[in-house]
């Protein structure tokens, strides 16, 4: 049959899709690039926050216009883990619904779905102890996997008051540190440059399976990979950030200057009741041994605006951060009661248009911010990693302070013909809220 994996939400979600189709085509089933060249349709859904979740059904309910085509539509991820009997019920277009890395039991309900037995499929029960370091050796690539993620832990044992993760993906799992190597040596030899570590939690990597923190010796052994340029890290939490881990970003010269860290808010109190482990103490101790140890790292965080209880001073508080800090990278969103946390169970809950108002205020200084930090960039010369040939014959890509999708872009001009996936240098010639324009430049202009 001819499958085709339709997903929403996080990098995460998509290295699902990946091992997904590379287990599909094992047992013979090919991969169709459209929903229209498909027998079955995949949508593999992100159910994190109220957004997330509107977007995952919306997007079901289009891909439920081919059955008229007389094709398969199976539903899969976060939505389901949470909500298997509701959607079951609601949604009988739908005829299979697989949990969080349910995809082992995709071959199974491919030849259910062959044999026409017409019986609906569900099955939402956590297949958390699947292999994901066997799975990971048929993972499917894309042509030009020249940017890959290599996912080195599922799972979070945090618990955040807000979050729902645990509750969907588990507790904290690494993988080891063998089988990951192997991995990234098997991108390498694929065509991989830019190797994107992620996990709920990157920075405990390995405590459940080592005892303590190994995520600087992994670094230093994906560095050691031939062909691996870039070593990004993601979700970096803050207490966790260590001297050694600081040390090995500032001596490997593949670990990009930059790192994802996903801090929420920055008012005490309302870290207390995210049940965060950081204070607004140990948050400026670290980004304070970030900046002195690696002149020139560029920091990303996320914030959460809205948070039960969160008072007009906890805001000004947050704000305050904001514009003392100048991040580099700033992603903001309002807080998601989301059932089944204790965060919804909160007095004093936000009301939407003031939550709205907060999260504005935020990004349009966030905005200023990067205005700012990006005019700082004219003139300077970057290494600049191609993603896409524009239409009109320019090009897009990233620097090494920003990661994919998510982070600022580099449009620049070249008489050279180049492809996604080469670097090159580029001479910033002009610069806007997000993004920054230039022009190749070449080693004789350098003399």
């Amino acid at each position: 049959m001819k499958v085709f994996i339709d997903t929403l939400g996080c990098m995460k979600n998509f290295n699902d899709s990946e091992m997904a189709m590379g287990m599909l085509e094992e047992h013979g089933h090919k991969i169709a690039a459209s929903p229209e060249d498909a027998d079955v349709i995949v949508v593999n859904t992100c159910g994190f926050i109220e957004d997330a979740k509107k977007e995952s059904i919306s997007e079901i309910f289009d891909m439920a216009e081919y059955k008229k085509d007389g094709k398969k539509l199976i539903v899969s991820g976060c939505l389901v883990q949470r909500y298997a009997d509701e959607l079951f019920e609601e949604i009988p277009e739908v005829d299979g619904f697989i949990g969080v890395n349910g995809y082992t039991q995709l071959p199974d309900l491919l030849r259910s779905l062959e044999k026409n037995a017409g019986d609906r499929f569900r099955k939402a029960e956590p297949d958390l102890l699947n292999d994901i370091e066997k799975e990971s050796k048929k993972r499917r690539l894309p042509d030009n996997p020249y940017s890959a993620s290599i996912r080195i832990a599922e799972g979070c044992d945090n618990f955040c008051s807000y979050c729902v993760i645990p509750e969907i993906r588990g507790g904290y799992r690494s993988r080891s540190k063998e089988s990951l190597v192997a991995e990234a040596e098997r991108l390498a030899e694929a065509g991989c440059k830019e190797l994107i570590v992620i996990a709920q939690d990157t920075s405990c990597y390995g405590t459940d399976l080592y005892g303590h923190c190994e995520l600087p010796d992994l670094l230093h052994r994906f560095c050691a990979v031939d062909g691996i340029e870039w070593i990004r890290l993601m979700y970096c939490y803050e207490e966790n950030i260590s001297n050694e881990l600081i040390k090995t970003i500032k001596t490997e010269d593949k670990i990009c200057r930059y790192i994802d860290i996903p801090l929420q808010h920055f008012s005490d109190k309302v870290l207390s009741d995210m049940n965060r482990g950081s204070t607004s103490k140990s948050i400026l101790n670290t980004l304070n041994r970030l900046r002195q140890e690696i002149p020139g790292i560029r920091i990303r965080t996320t914030l959460m605006v809205g948070f039960p209880g969160e008072t007009e001073e906890n805001f000004e508080e947050l704000m305050d951060f904001v514009r003392a800090q100048e991040f580099d990278r700033l992603g903001a969103f309002a807080y998601s009661r989301e059932e089944g946390t204790p965060a919804a169970e909160m007095d004093n809950q936000i009301p939407e248009d003031l939550k709205a108002a907060r999260l504005d205020a935020v990004m349009y200084t966030q905005m200023e911010i990067s205005n700012a930090l990006n005019s700082r960039m004219i003139g300077s010369t970057m290494d600049v990693l191609i993603d896409e040939v524009d239409r009109d014959g320019s090009y897009i890509g990233r620097t090494e302070f920003d990661a994919p999708e998510i982070d600022n872009s580099v449009i620049f001009s070249s008489p050279v013909k180049h492809v996604p996936g080469e670097i090159v240098k580029v001479k910033i010639l002009d610069a806007f809220d997000y993004d920054l324009e230039g022009r190749e430049v070449f080693e004789n202009e350098f003399a």
